[in-house]
């Protein structure tokens, strides 16, 4: 049944304020409030909160997919349990990060008790949020993590691996997150996806929009044929040459396999979009190419079977931008899953 689109958008904890219970949902979206490793500036435990509360105001349509509103879109609560052990670790983190910056030593006694319980809780997110997604999975349902800073993804990208081997991930951002262990923390939100080329099952990792990146990850990128990374440096010059970006996103599209996992970390947009990420940096892509990219990837006939979104961190002045705009992206990544399904 399709909503009443002039009611009222309720703020009742679920993404676009519907009310439909997750054993009944089609399509699931699962907040995870986790921030540990954000080495910039912290916030993103919020950003699950930040995207489902600006999400009420979003209108239910789509021009790529008919009857959006019939759609079956369950949410699942906000795992308390895990914001608290976050702001737990994140505590001990930032006085572990702030001792780096100014050139500590990181073998001592309590800086090594604090990367080793750093990197047992992120072992700890990803066991369960592995078997919280495989769980839906097998049940039929596509799921879409909500973050959280980019570690969070790993178990959800797991689970996703072993029931689509072979999977390619799409990967949104400005940074490459390709670094090995990242301040010592080998669950670092700039380690994930070194983490998940090592994850059985997937097959490509194709990178979009990346603009600030190290010598070792560039070494890693141009070693490991699995990797194929678009920089945002080599886009604007192409566009700049005359290159259309639907041509663009035909090349990028070209790269992935059969099934595909987006992985969107909202820094990958311009930072006018995400101000209040965790590490912004000048340049990115615009909404709408993002989603055309989305688009192309439906159009060559491959299938996006789930996805995340990552990174959002709210002002703390209180302004709703950065929800706003995490809201509305995440339905481009939900529309393309649904096309996928359908």
């Amino acid at each position: 049944m399709s909503l009443d689109v002039s009611d009222v958008g309720l703020k009742n904890g679920n993404y676009l304020g519907l009310d439909v219970a997750v054993k009944d949902a089609d399509i699931v979206v699962f907040p995870i409030p986790w921030d540990v490793t954000t080495s910039y500036r912290p916030g993103t435990v919020d950003g699950p909160d930040a995207v489902i509360d600006a999400s009420s105001q979003l209108d239910l349509y789509s021009p790529y997919l008919d009857d959006v509103g019939s759609l079956k879109i369950g949410t699942l609560p906000v795992p308390e349990e895990w914001r608290e052990r976050s702001a737990e670790l994140r505590r001990q983190t930032a006085e572990y990060i702030g001792i780096l910056e100014q050139g500590g030593d990181r073998a001592t006694p309590a800086m090594t008790k604090i990367r080793e319980a750093a990197n047992r809780g992120g072992a700890e997110l990803q066991t369960w949020s592995r078997g919280e997604v495989a769980r839906l999975l097998d049940e039929g349902r596509a799921v879409l993590t909500l973050g959280g800073d980019h570690s969070v993804p790993l178990g959800p990208i797991e689970a996703h691996a072993a029931k689509y081997p072979g999977l390619s991930v799409l990967h949104f951002d400005a940074h490459a997150d390709l670094r090995e262990a990242y301040e010592g923390f080998e669950q670092s939100h700039a380690s994930i996806m070194f983490n998940v080329l090592k994850l059985a099952g997937i097959e490509r990792l194709v990178q979009v929009g990346i603009r600030d990146v190290s010598e070792f990850e560039i070494d890693l990128i141009r070693k490991d044929e699995r990797v194929h990374t678009f920089f945002d440096w080599d886009l604007k010059s192409a566009e700049d040459e005359g290159e259309s970006w639907k041509s663009i996103c035909e090349r990028i599209v070209a790269k992935l396999g059969p099934t595909v996992y987006v992985s969107f970390d909202i820094d990958a947009l311009d930072p006018k979009l995400c101000p209040n990420t965790g590490t912004p940096v000048p340049g990115g892509l615009e909404m709408a190419q993002a989603t055309a990219l989305l688009q192309a990837v439906i159009r060559s006939g491959r299938k996006i079977v789930g996805g995340d979104l990552v990174e959002v961190a709210p002002s703390p002045k209180g302004d709703e931008w950065d929800g706003n705009v995490g809201a509305r992206m995440l339905f481009q990544i939900m529309i393309a899953v649904a096309q996928s399904r359908r």
